[in-house]
């Protein structure tokens, strides 16, 4: 049997009686959530779903998000995982690209989704408590699971994109239990006992691997928080028992920034994991200090389910590094001519294994154009070490070029972060009519911190070459970011003008 669905199958069987999904007094043991998800897959049959179909599924991180997602699974369906916090028209889109059969949302999102709906033709479910739990009571449940080869596309997520419209990267069952299993066992080392902080979106790759999926793999517990806030983080953290935290660069960011109450008592949390974005070393050393906690940092995108490299707990972890290759997966670095780079070099990433998406849906050309020879070009690019560990530079669309030098904006906002005045930074590249383009850096401050924009220049100034420090320097009072925290760099817009020097 290679359904996905399958590892709620065995971890209800193995003991059904232990908490899966905790979501503040809500919980739901393995046999409960076994038996809801087993009476989605029925409803949605008489709904005419058959395996193949796509179901779209709108919902924060509430109970009812893993119910579904393994019903629909059961089903035979493909999960089409939407943030809940779309608009009308980007949900249309989504449900008439994927060509979905149904769609199960969450009453925080009903308005939306039900215009929706309305306008492409599709069957909306509005999971309403009340009367959507009667509903599947009055269901009987579906006792067989769907039978899938492990080529068959089990979740389409749609990418962001920086241009163009969201693509669906088509990820099998096997891309997703392989990276799950690998994410669970050699890379969290995640066991019955652990309880993993569910505060990542589960409609993103990152939250359903390496929380959902590897939690229900293990047999653990997972805690929900629906929008995450540090305090409310803390308090699940310490009332729950967190012995994983699973977060995003800006969570850390937050968690710190709050610092931990009087009488929290986090002394069970064992690793914390990082992805979705570089994180800052002075950030992970920051936290590591604070909470006392190694901090694990690894690498992946939608495509490649996402894991693709990660600071395994049994070798030394490097600080700024991404680690080394996952389990059932090769990285290497190439130029714009697809040669290989050496050691030390800057190159782009380029990904093969077990976790590379099927293909963009209905998407030949952008798939050919993705991926190349079985190797998945990632636009992000990289350099190796002595010891092979990969070091993340930047995204390729992000490199600024300064006057015929590259400047890669990560390393001047490592340098910024350092600034003890300086919560976030985003480093982006504006217009310049001499030098083609000029750096620029926007940037939020610590509570109660001052400084100027003449003292950040000159902080930076200190410790980079001349081609390389922000001669624009301006503050914000918050970040644009996405569903999953990460910073969103090109709905930043940079006003002031660079000077002249």
């Amino acid at each position: 049997m290679n359904n996905l669905a399958t590892l709620l199958t065995e971890a209800a069987r193995a003991d059904g009686g232990r908490v899966a999904i905790r979501q503040e007094e809500t919980v739901l043991t393995y046999a409960r959530l076994n038996d809801t998800a087993a009476r989605i897959a029925t409803l949605l049959q008489t709904k005419g779903v058959r395996p193949g179909d796509r179901v779209a599924l709108a919902m924060p991180n509430v109970t009812y998000f893993p119910v579904a997602y393994y019903g629909i699974l059961r089903a035979g369906g493909v999960v089409v995982p939407m943030n809940p916090l779309l608009k009308a028209r980007e949900m249309a889109f989504t449900l008439r690209d994927s060509q979905s059969r149904i769609m199960l949302a969450f009453p925080l999102c009903a308005d939306e989704a039900a215009k929706a709906a309305a306008e492409t033709g599709v069957e909306c479910l509005i999971t309403d408590p009340a009367a959507f739990d009667a509903l599947l009571e009055a269901t009987e449940p579906m006792v067989e699971v769907a039978d899938r080869t492990e080529n068959d596309t089990a979740v389409i997520l749609y990418t962001s994109g920086t241009t163009g419209t969201p693509k669906g990267a088509e990820l099998t069952h096997r891309n997703l239990m392989s990276n799950a299993a690998t994410a669970a066992e050699t890379l969290l080392c995640v066991g019955p006992n652990d309880v993993l902080f569910g505060g990542l979106p589960l409609f993103h790759a990152f939250g359903q691997t390496c929380a959902l999926n590897a939690a229900v793999a293990a047999g653990a517990t997972l805690t929900l928080q629906p929008r995450f806030d540090p305090a409310k983080a803390l308090k699940s953290m310490h009332q729950d028992g967190v012995t994983v935290f699973v977060g995003v660069p800006t969570m850390y960011t937050a968690l710190l920034q709050a610092g931990i109450p009087d009488g929290h008592d986090l002394s069970p949390l064992r690793v914390a994991c990082s992805g979705g974005a570089s994180l800052p070393v002075e950030v992970l050393h920051a936290f590591e200090r604070e909470f006392n906690v190694t901090v694990l940092e690894g690498y992946g995108l939608s495509e490649t389910s996402p894991v693709a490299a990660f600071n395994s707990p049994d070798r030394p972890r490097k600080a700024g590094s991404i680690g080394l290759p996952v389990r059932g997966v090769e990285l290497r670095l190439v130029a714009d001519d697809g040669t290989a780079v050496g050691p030390g070099e800057v190159g782009e990433i380029a990904i093969r294994g077990e976790n590379v998406m099927k293909g963009y849906w209905n998407r030949p050309d952008a798939t050919a154009e993705a991926v190349r020879d079985g190797w998945f070009h990632s636009g992000d690019l990289a350099r190796t070490d002595e010891d092979g560990y990969y070091f993340i530079v930047d995204r390729k669309k992000d490199l600024i070029i300064r006057g015929g030098y590259n400047v890669y904006p990560r390393e001047i906002e490592e340098v910024l972060y350092e600034h003890p005045a300086v919560a976030e930074a985003a480093v982006v590249g504006v217009p310049h009519e001499v030098h083609g383009e000029e750096v620029a850096a926007v940037v939020t401050l610590r509570p109660g911190a001052q400084t100027t924009a003449d003292q950040v220049r000159d902080f930076v100034k200190q410790r980079v070459a001349a081609y390389k420090y922000p001669r624009i320097v301006t503050f914000t009072d918050a970040l644009p970011k996405g569903a999953t925290g990460k910073i969103l760099k090109r709905e930043i817009v940079v006003e002031l003008e660079a000077p002249e020097d």
